[in-house]
């Protein structure tokens, strides 16, 4: 039976798992044709041989049988090629009248093969000199197109069975789409209140005595608003948009904290365009400042670096503020980390991580791991971590 690739028609010899493994194919379906009919032509030559206890020699006998049914199987094979060609809409809805339609022409073949197999060994006159053959032949086909779609039935409940697992694993992909971009919408709303409300409390305070601190300050405050706008907005990022909406941040915090924050952005260029969900990183930074230098009466450093290794993508970002666990306990401590994770694993699954590393010199380095992908929200193959 003929199957083009793509197409909803499946080939008999795929009720077998082993055959489902070649991709369909126009050179696939005829190889399997040829086999298929092979072995029934040799089931058939054993089964008559034994029903009969026929004495003619075994090999002329077989050489007869897979000539006829491989006559029958690529007529087959190309009249339901045809009916898929003439009526693509009904033969793929595999109907009760549709599969009838194709038992009927099955059973026409199996006829005409016989025939013409006859005609080619015996010459034109073979059934008129044997009539009764004549009687046996409605009868082999009514059987044999029985098998068939019997056979096709299968299939066609398999491909329907795996189709409905396909579109409830669609549905289930969407769903986590969507939950991953309602918690970015929730994760943007959550810019602190006391950011902006300490940030621009720190602009009025400066625009007296330090106007340019003050003016360079609201400057950066905006940028780090557009950036997490467009951020907010966007279904995709780059690593380099995503290190600058961190150094826009760092650099409005950098005039609130004075000396008490410094901080430096290492890439490799070549990362900078790589894809990446939004408001990845972002997190992670707002957690070096809050749980590792605001509460460190000196403040400190934060680095952040990012750098491809492999098929992997590695973003760092270090402080050396209090380390884990010696920083006092803040309301909500923990929900970004946790809500970070939640998307990282609804966008990658298992070939995302984040890793928490507290620095031997004190401090903590969070590290993101990610998956070097084209698109960001399909899941590739499972990455190893450095």
């Amino acid at each position: 039976m003929p199957t083009s690739p793509g197409s909803s028609t499946a080939h008999p010899l795929e009720v077998i798992a082993l055959f489902r493994r070649w991709p369909r194919s126009t050179a696939r379906d005829l190889v399997y044709t040829l086999l298929w009919s092979s072995l029934l032509g040799v089931a058939v030559t054993f089964a008559v041989g034994v029903v009969t206890g026929s004495t003619v020699p075994l090999l002329p006998r077989l050489g007869m049988t897979l000539l006829a049914s491989n006559a029958i199987g690529f007529l087959i094979h190309g009249t339901l090629a045809a009916l898929r060609l003439a009526a693509p809409a009904a033969y793929g809805r595999r109907s009760r009248p549709m599969l009838l339609g194709q038992g009927v022409l099955i059973a026409g073949c199996v006829v005409l093969g016989i025939t013409l197999t006859e005609v080619v060994l015996r010459g034109p006159d073979a059934l008129l000199r044997h009539p009764g053959k004549l009687g046996l032949l409605l009868p082999v086909g009514a059987l044999i197109a029985l098998l068939m779609i019997t056979v096709l039935g299968t299939i066609a409940r398999r491909q329907a069975r795996e189709a409905e697992a396909a579109r409830q694993q669609e549905k289930i992909a969407e769903a986590g789409r969507l939950v991953a971009e309602a918690r970015l919408r929730a994760l943007q709303a959550q810019i602190e209140p006391h950011f902006l409300y300490n940030t621009l409390a720190n602009v009025v305070s400066l625009i007296g005595p330090a106007p340019g601190q003050a003016r360079h300050m609201l400057e950066r405050l905006i940028d780090f608003l557009r950036a997490s706008l467009a951020a907010s907005r966007a279904e995709h990022a780059s690593v380099g948009a995503e290190l600058d909406l961190a150094g826009a941040y760092l650099d409005v915090l950098a005039v609130r904290l004075g000396t008490r924050l410094r901080y430096r952005i290492e890439a490799d260029p070549a990362c900078r365009d790589c894809p990446i969900a939004p408001m990845l990183v972002q997190p992670l930074v707002e957690n070096a400042v809050m749980h590792g230098i605001e509460p460190k009466v000196e403040g400190g450093q934060i680095v952040l670096r990012a750098h491809c290794d492999g098929q992997v993508l590695c973003i760092e970002v270090c402080d050396d503020g209090t380390g884990l666990g010696h920083a006092p306990p803040r309301p909500g401590g923990g929900v970004g980390l946790g809500n970070l994770r939640e998307r990282l694993h609804s966008l990658y699954g298992k070939n995302a991580q984040v890793q928490l590393i507290e620095n031997p010199s004190g401090g903590v380095t969070s590290r993101l791991l990610l998956p070097i992908d084209p698109d960001p929200t399909v899941p590739p193959s499972n990455p190893s971590a450095p």
